[in-house]
């Protein structure tokens, strides 16, 4: 079983690393997502910069690597802590894939595929409820990322009160310090070169960004975009909502 468990934790590691959303760029646009918006491969940046139409597969994957690779580890018989590390593999995967020199995405979709199964033995998923709670108020803070982690904050704290497995508790506060390690652990923007260090990352623990003006940080563009013409008039009429473009 232990050979079982490795092969499974470097697969979803593998399969957690493939950056669906990178590729979904690439191939629809010509273009690095990382270059644009909040400079990360997730699926919101594909959702700001490009289409919903094009995020909805990227959305798709992302929650089923993570879903997908602890139903395997489920089904070839590992133990609780077994599927446990298998879902962390693939967070950690999203985050920081090899394929992309260890700069991906958030993880917060296949978190919460991972969340999903995770909590299906039971009978009333609290945990993932939590969650959902948490990352639902983010419609009404207007897309800030907030709500999204103290939604992940909360988990573990729910899964104590409620006498959970012990596996899974200590899970949900892996993936916390995952979280709050990929937030505030990315390379430095160019906008934020005139923030001090406390401020830098107080703002990315908070707002998942450098700087604090979220019209600014979502529509960022290269000089050389290769965006069409619809696509950077979207962006400007953003900034311009939120009376930040000049």
């Amino acid at each position: 079983m232990a050979i079982e468990s490795a092969l499974l934790i470097v697969g979803a590691y593998l399969l957690g690393s493939v950056p669906a959303a990178y590729l979904a760029a690439k191939y629809s646009r010509g273009i690095d997502i990382r270059q644009y918006g909040p400079g990360h491969v997730g699926v919101g940046s594909i959702w700001t910069i490009i289409s919903k139409k094009v995020a909805l597969p990227v959305i798709i994957f992302d929650l089923g690597k993570g879903a997908g690779m602890v139903v395997a580890a489920r089904l070839v018989g590992l133990d609780i802590t077994g599927q446990v590390a298998v879902g962390l593999a693939a967070i950690v995967g999203h985050n920081w894939p090899v394929f992309l020199r260890f700069n991906g995405g958030r993880g917060i979709l296949t978190a919460l595929g991972v969340i999903c199964i995770w909590w299906i033995p039971w009978w009333i998923p609290w945990g993932l409820v939590t969650f959902l709670a948490g990352a639902s108020l983010t419609l009404l803070g207007r897309g800030s990322p907030l709500p999204v982690l103290i939604g992940i904050a909360a988990i573990p704290v729910v899964s104590w009160v409620l006498g959970q497995p012990l596996a899974i508790t200590l899970g949900f506060l892996a993936l916390l310090l995952i979280v709050v390690i990929r937030r505030l652990t990315v390379p430095r923007s160019d906008s934020a070169l005139s923030i001090s260090k406390r401020q830098l990352l107080l703002n990315r623990l908070l707002f998942d960004r450098d700087i604090r003006e979220r019209g600014d940080w979502m529509s960022r563009i290269p000089k050389d975009a290769n965006l069409t013409e619809a696509e950077k008039a979207r962006l400007q009429k953003e900034r311009q909502k939120k009376g930040l473009f000049k």
